[in-house]
């Protein structure tokens, strides 16, 4: 049986290293760096983080700084922060190939955010233009939402 990695209060945490598509990488390998779970950054420094990884092709850590948001937000900001997260997770879908994850995920992200008005509305339709596509080019939907957020 194979343990999984847990942190000091014995929470799953993947120590894992991961490409720039978020894939997990056998123990050992290099990988790209990683956002810390403790990241807790201000609204602010979190949708400049999520553009610039977004800009980098990165939507997985993109996603992973949003969740660090989203994780010590004010209650009333949890779940635009959440849909943020989970567009770019399916932003990582489109890029791994997975059309039917990404649509999902844009959806529920969609969901989420659309009431938070601009720019946020906007990322909601795009996000929700995006999921409805045959098919989408992923580099061009990463741009897409970064240059709206």
């Amino acid at each position: 049986m194979t343990s999984r990695d847990r942190d000091p209060d014995g929470r799953p945490r993947s120590r894992r290293p991961r490409d720039a598509f978020g894939r997990p990488l056998p123990h050992g390998a290099e990988g790209v760096e990683r956002v810390p779970d403790d990241y807790a950054p201000s609204a602010r420094e979190a949708v400049s983080e999520a553009r610039r990884l977004l800009g980098e092709g990165r939507p997985f850590h993109a996603h992973e700084v949003l969740e660090g948001r989203w994780k010590c937000a004010p209650r009333r900001e949890r779940e635009l922060w959440q849909g943020l997260a989970q567009i770019c997770v399916g932003l990582t879908h489109l890029q791994r190939g997975n059309r039917r994850g990404a649509s999902a995920l844009f959806a529920r992200g969609a969901e989420r955010i659309s009431g938070y008005g601009p720019p946020y509305a906007e990322v909601a339709v795009a996000a929700r233009e995006l999921g409805g596509l045959d098919d989408p080019d992923a580099e061009a939907a990463v741009a897409r939402i970064r240059d709206l957020l």
